[in-house]
């Protein structure tokens, strides 16, 4: 149980790593979506490109995250009826749900969408929208990220297999962490104390 349990841990490792990176992508969206704006009113110049990049990076924070997501217990559930059993009677159902429906369920969609990804970066299929881009990058991050949700799936089961034998705390309980905003703010907030320090610096010189 302690390898699964390690490699339970390098599984979260590795979403929370996707899951952070992923998270700047929405603000790429944004500035992209306001360039793309300016341009339109101001120059009168616009392309398809600039929205379909758009959708590319909605679809790859949505996808490619999904296993980040589940790792945080951010996913929809419907706890009105599991709610009323004891927690291992919820860690149970949550097996069940992993095992025999969330992981078959995976399988069976990137088996499905392999053959049009494939296809896609074979034939060099691009959109039909002039001045559009390339489909396939965009096709391939649905099995790509439904792997990424099988493997944080795993994880999962690890570790509410290690509960029920008293090994790890609740792994339903959510971990209490900053937004994105948060930490987007505190980022941009270090930089200008950095930058703020360095002209310091640069004037006692």
């Amino acid at each position: 149980m302690t390898v699964l349990l390690q490699l339970s841990r390098a599984i979260d490792k590795m979403s929370e790593f996707i899951g952070r990176w992923l998270s700047w992508l929405v603000l790429f969206a944004v500035l992209i979506s306001a360039g793309n704006a300016i341009s339109r009113k101001a120059f009168n110049a616009s392309s398809n490109a600039f929205l379909e990049i758009q959708w590319y990076l909605f679809a790859a924070v949505f996808l490619l995250a999904s296993g980040y997501t589940l790792m945080r217990q951010e996913h929809v559930k419907i706890d009105v009826v599991s709610g009323r059993f004891s927690k291992r009677t919820q860690i149970w159902i949550d097996i069940i749900g992993l095992s025999l429906f969330l992981i078959p369920f995976v399988i069976v969609i990137v088996n499905l969408a392999m053959p049009l990804v494939t296809n896609a970066y074979r034939t060099n299929e691009m959109s039909s929208n002039a001045g559009g881009l390339i489909r396939w990058p965009v096709f391939a991050m649905l099995p790509l990220g439904l792997t990424l949700l099988a493997i944080q799936a795993i994880s999962e089961l690890i570790k509410r297999v290690a509960f029920l034998k008293g090994l790890v705390p609740d792994p339903t309980r959510k971990k209490q962490v900053k937004s994105a905003e948060e930490e987007l703010a505190e980022f941009l907030l270090q930089k200008e104390v950095a930058a703020r320090e360095a002209a310091a610096l640069g004037a006692k010189k």
